[in-house]
């Protein structure tokens, strides 16, 4: 599984995570993109398989910590074999 973060040229900030696979190297992979904004906000960040991304961003109430989940989602063009 390919895990990582880059730093796009607009200053945006992209976690990602996916399969990579040779001959399939982008497949069931999933994204967040941070703004300069959110990046200032992040406490930290994990994978859960290809899949699904939790981010974990403070908040101007200081006793609270949300929690942004990203998930990739199969499209109609796929059968139902993630289910």
């Amino acid at each position: 599984m390919q895990v990582g973060q880059q730093r796009l040229a607009s200053g945006e900030l992209l976690l990602y995570c996916g399969h990579d696979e040779e001959n399939d190297p982008h497949a069931q992979g999933v994204a967040m993109m941070l703004s300069k904004q959110a990046q200032n906000a992040i406490i930290g960040w994990e994978s859960h398989g290809p899949r699904i991304i939790k981010a974990y961003i403070k908040t101007k109430k200081q006793s609270t910590t949300m929690k942004v989940i990203q998930c990739y989602e199969a499209t109609n063009n796929y059968n139902d074999e993630f289910y």
